[in-house]
C-alpha cells in the first residue's frame, strides 16, 4: 500500500509544466462565462422585461456565494485534494448556466445565475488552481505560476466575450449559454492533472495545526486583516465593470460591440499585467505593488468616466485597466503564502477571496440599483474610485515575513 504512493507524489515534480498547463485550461474555461455576463444582461432584460436591478442582484448573488463557498471548497481541498472540488465545481457550474438559459422568473434568474453559479465557481475557478500550484509545483515555479494561472483566467476573459457576442447573434442567448453550460463540462478532465496524493504530515519544524488554530491566527494577524480588507476593492471594481460596463457604454451612445470588445480587451491586457505581477512578485515588495496598482486603478477610472465617450477611450480604458484586472492575485495569494506556508493556502486564500466577493457583490447590487434610483452609473464609478485611494493605503502597513506558528501542545 505505502509502496504505491511516491509515483503519485512525485508527479507534480516529473511534469510541472503539464500540471501548469491543464491549471491554465481550467482557470480559462471557468473564468470565461462569468466574465461574460454583462452581454446577458440587455438581452435578458428586454426579452423578460426586468430592470437592471434584477439582474444585477442574480450576478451579486453569484459573486457573494463564490466568495462565500471558496474558503469551506478550499478546506475540502486542502483535506482531501483538489480533483473531487473542481468536479463538483464544474458540474454545478454547468447546471447553472443551463438553467439560466431558461430562466424566464426573477426567482430563477437569482438561482441559476446567482446561487448555482457562484456556488459552481468557488469550487472550480482559477483560486483552487493557484491553491494546487502553491502544493503541487516547485518553489521557484510559483510566483510566476499564480501570474499564469490568473492570466489564464483573463484569456478566457478575452476570448469569451466576443464569442458570446457573435454567438448571441448567429444562434441566441439561450443558446449561447447552453454551449457555454457545456463548455464548463471540460473542466474534468483537465483536472485529473492536478490529483495529489493527501496533504504531507508537517515537517518536524513545522508545528502542526487544525483548522480552527490556522483561522484563529490568521485573523489575529493585522497584516492578514489589511490583506483582506483592501482585496474588497478589487472584487468591487471588477465586477461592477464586468457586469454594468456594456450596459454603460451604450447609454453613452455606443454599441453593444464595443463593450464586448473593451471587455475582451481587459482580459487580453491583464494576461501580460497578470504575468508581470506574477514576475514583480519575487523582484519587490508586495504590499508596494499592491498599493502601485490599486492607486493606478483609481487614476485609470477617473480619468474614463471624465473623457469623452468613443470607442478609443473605451478599448483605452480596457487596455489600462486590464493591465491592472487581476494582477492583484499574485502578490494576495503570495503574501498569504509567505505568512502561513501552503498547507492552509486554499482555505486562507479562500478567505480573503470572499472579501473580494463582498465587494463584488455590492459592486455589482449597487450598480443596478443606484441606476434605476438615479438613472446614471456615475456615483458608483466614483465610489470605485475612493476605494481605490483607500485599498492602496490599507496596503501598506502589511508586514512580509512569515508568521510562526502555535506550537503544538504535548
Amino acid at each position: 500500500m505505502t509502496a504505491a504512493s511516491p509515483p503519485r507524489a512525485s508527479l507534480a515534480t516529473r511534469a510541472p509544466l503539464f500540471v501548469l498547463l491543464c491549471g491554465c485550461m481550467i482557470a480559462m474555461l471557468t473564468f470565461g462565462p462569468r466574465a461574460s455576463s454583462g452581454i446577458f444582461m440587455l438581452p435578458m432584460t428586454g426579452e423578460y422585461g426586468w430592470g437592471r436591478d434584477t439582474f444585477g442582484l442574480a450576478i451579486a448573488i453569484q459573486n457573494l456565494l463564490w466568495g462565500l463557498g471558496t474558503p469551506f471548497a478550499g478546506a475540502v481541498a486542502d483535506r482531501f485534494g483538489v480533483v473531487r472540488v473542481l468536479c463538483v465545481g464544474a458540474l454545478i457550474y454547468a447546471l447553472g448556466l443551463g438553467l439560466m438559459a431558461y430562466a424566464s422568473t426573477p426567482g430563477l434568474l437569482h438561482l441559476s445565475a446567482g446561487v448555482l453559479v457562484g456556488f459552481g465557481l468557488s469550487g472550480c475557478s482559477f483560486n483552487i488552481v493557484l491553491a494546487a500550484f502553491g502544493k503541487m509545483l516547485p518553489e521557484r515555479m510559483r510566483p510566476i505560476a499564480f501570474g499564469a494561472g490568473t492570466a489564464a483566467g483573463s484569456f478566457g476573459q478575452f476570448l469569451f466575450p466576443p464569442l458570446a457576442t457573435g454567438l448571441i447573434s448567429s444562434v441566441g442567448w439561450q443558446e449561447t449559454l447552453t454551449i457555454f453550460g457545456l463548455a464548463m463540462l471540460l473542466v474534468m478532465p483537465f483536472a485529473l492533472a492536478l490529483a495529489s496524493p493527501a496533504p504531507a504530515p508537517a515537517r518536524l519544524d513545522e508545528p502542526r495545526q487544525s483548522i480552527g488554530e490556522a483561522l484563529g491566527q490568521a485573523f489575529r494577524h493585522p497584516s492578514y486583516v489589511y490583506l483582506v480588507l483592501g482585496f474588497f476593492t478589487c472584487g468591487f471594481q471588477l465586477a461592477f465593470v464586468t457586469t454594468h460596463l456594456p450596459a454603460y457604454l451604450i447609454d453613452r451612445g455606443l454599441s453593444i460591440q464595443v463593450g464586448g470588445w473593451t471587455l475582451a480587451v481587459i482580459g487580453l491586457a491583464n494576461m501580460v499585467g497578470s504575468l508581470s505581477s506574477g514576475w514583480l512578485s519575487s523582484r519587490m515588495s508586495r504590499r508596494w505593488l499592491l498599493a502601485i496598482i490599486y492607486f493606478a486603478r483609481g487614476l485609470a477610472i477617473a480619468a474614463f468616466v471624465l473623457l469623452p465617450a468613443s470607442p478609443v477611450t473605451s478599448i483605452g480604458f480596457g487596455i489600462v485597466l486590464g493591465l491592472l484586472w487581476l494582477s492583484t492575485v499574485p502578490p494576495t495569494s503570495g503574501l498569504v503564502m509567505l505568512m502561513f506556508g501552503t498547507r492552509y493556502l486554499a482555505m486562507l486564500y479562500g478567505f480573503a477571496f470572499f472579501s473580494h466577493q463582498v465587494g463584488g457583490f455590492l459592486g455589482v447590487w449597487l450598480g443596478g440599483v443606484l441606476y434605476e434610483r438615479l438613472g446614471s452609473y456615475d456615483f458608483v464609478w466614483w465610489l470605485a474610485v475612493a476605494l481605490s485611494f483607500a485599498s492602496a493605503i490599507i496596503n501598506l502597513p502589511i508586514v512580509e515575513r512569515p508568521v510562526a506558528a502555535r506550537p503544538q501542545t504535548a
